[in-house]
């Protein structure tokens, strides 16, 4: 049975580790390595296995796992990868890869180099929803995505420091920027305005990253989008969050792992007297003049499970999310920021 092991104990690493505990038919969870020992400590008896560490270093060394994950904040990567690529351990990377491009791309190209399976925390691609939105945007040329997520700060002291987290874009709208790529093809270019001001810092001390923002996206495919985030809600009320894949005649609108809804299809299938439409797998109803699928358990176990199972196999054809097309969206959100900074557009650098 192959060996697993954790670097970063905290939340994300727990969101893992929920699934982690439904895999022990396949594998070992062998290690967990966090600065605050407690957290690996707390992981160890969740499991009923492994091995707490504080150093990953020495876990590597002395648990030799066959796979890590690797559950970290956005400013802590670089060394961590390439010790594992320099033991040609293959890696599961949480989103955003790095801060900084260059360094995700100097990641990127050792693990290719050293044949390394890897996989990234996208797990909106593994939803339920996909397969019928991929199918919207292929038999419909899409010509304007609209995008919103509006939220509000997270409560750990890394994320409100913008060197640290990247911002709101770059550390959590990331999904709704990587689900636009995995839809409609490549971003080419971006513009994109900030502005702050409108959460105090009373309200969340050290603070400084931006409040709002909007970008605006050029498509390789000629389409062009609108993406907007924040994290100024006091409310869910502010604004509906979604994203909008609009045709000439038609729209999908999909809440990231809630529902899809189209528009302006007439669905096949026989309505009930309820107005659901009959199906297979009971996902799919309509509302009006909108046919809506809905989202069906926890795409994250399919996410981190393909990983797994990749190791396991020796084949990553089915992982969505490798480390080489994550750099992509991370590109692509790091290009934002460069825009907000400079106040000009900027080319997204695909290579």
């Amino acid at each position: 049975m192959k060996k697993l092991a954790v670097i970063g104990c905290g939340g994300i690493g727990g969101y893992h580790l929920g699934h982690f505990l439904q895999f022990t038919d396949i594998v070992e969870l062998a290690g967990f390595c966090d600065l605050i020992p407690e957290r690996a400590d707390s992981f160890c008896k969740q499991a009923e296995s492994g091995k707490a560490y504080t150093d990953y270093r020495v876990m590597l060394d002395e648990v030799e796992p066959d796979m890590v994950f690797v559950c970290i904040p956005p400013y802590c990567h670089g060394e961590i990868e390439f010790a594992l690529i320099e033991r040609g351990i293959p890696f599961f990377v949480e989103k955003p890869l790095a801060l900084e491009l260059d360094l995700a791309r100097k990641i990127r190209d050792a693990a290719a180099k050293k044949g390394l399976i890897t996989a990234s925390g996208f797990q909106c691609r593994y939803s339920n929803l996909v397969e019928p939105n991929r199918a919207f945007v292929e038999n419909n040329r899409i010509v304007f995505v609209e995008a919103s997520r509006m939220g509000s700060i997270p409560g750990v002291d890394w994320w409100r420091r913008k060197d640290l987290s990247g911002g709101q874009i770059v550390e959590q709208t990331i999904h709704q920027f990587d689900i636009i790529r995995y839809m409609i093809g490549e971003p080419t270019e971006v513009f994109t305005y900030g502005a702050r001001g409108y959460v105090a810092d009373e309200e969340c001390p050290g603070y400084d990253t931006d409040d709002v923002s909007t970008t605006a996206v050029k498509f390789k495919s000629g389409a062009i989008g609108v993406i907007s985030t924040g994290c100024y809600a006091k409310s869910g009320n502010c604004l509906d969050s979604k994203v909008t894949f609009s045709a000439r005649d038609k729209r999908a609108e999909l809440k990231i792992l809630g529902t899809l809804k189209v528009y302006g299809e007439q669905p096949a299938e026989t309505k009930d007297a309820g107005g659901f439409v009959v199906k297979g797998d009971g996902a799919v109803a309509a509302a009006g003049d909108a046919v809506v699928y809905r989202q069906e358990g926890d795409a994250g176990i399919l996410c981190d499970r393909t990983f797994i199972e990749a190791v396991i196999s020796g084949d990553g054809s089915k992982i969505r999310s490798p480390y080489a097309d994550a750099f992509k969206s991370v590109s692509f959100t790091l290009a934002c920021n460069q825009s907000m900074k400079t106040g000009l557009p900027v080319k997204v650098e695909l290579e």
